[in-house]
């Protein structure tokens, strides 16, 4: 664990904006379906500061007009990302927007952090951990 806390620790660091990364968090485990990481994402993303009308307008973000195109970037990328379609993983458009946004360093943070909430997703829905529980 205290090696995944640097690495959680160096996302911070990257100069992504911590609601930014935050509301990755929250949209790659809401696309996981781990109900323990959207219950912690939701209170982290409110010690950050996202209001309650962007949080619950994460999931329709597209359609929203709560996010800034940096956060519409990320978001994509999370969602690309986490799915990682076979066909196109990540599309160049995609990367390109998020490049567009983030500095080299802020990108690979993002990238980072969006790698992490995975693992976060996988390891909690492996072990069965229950919302509110590990939080």
């Amino acid at each position: 664990m205290e090696g995944v806390q640097t690495l959680m620790a160096s996302a911070f660091k990257s100069g992504v904006p911590a609601e930014v990364l935050h509301l990755a968090h929250l949209r790659a485990s809401q696309i996981n379906g781990c109900s323990a990481c959207v219950d912690g994402g939701v209170k982290h993303a409110k010690d950050a500061g996202v209001t309650d009308d962007r949080l619950h307008m994460l999931a329709a973000w597209r359609e929203a007009p709560n996010f800034s195109d940096a956060e519409r970037a990320a978001l994509a990328l999370t969602e690309d990302v986490t799915r990682l379609d076979p066909r196109d993983r990540v599309p160049d458009y995609v990367w390109a927007a998020a490049a567009a946004h983030f500095d080299e360093r802020a990108l690979a943070g993002l990238l980072l952090w969006i790698a992490l909430t995975n693992l976060f997703n996988r390891v909690n829905i492996a072990t069965r951990q229950v919302a509110g529980a590990t939080w």
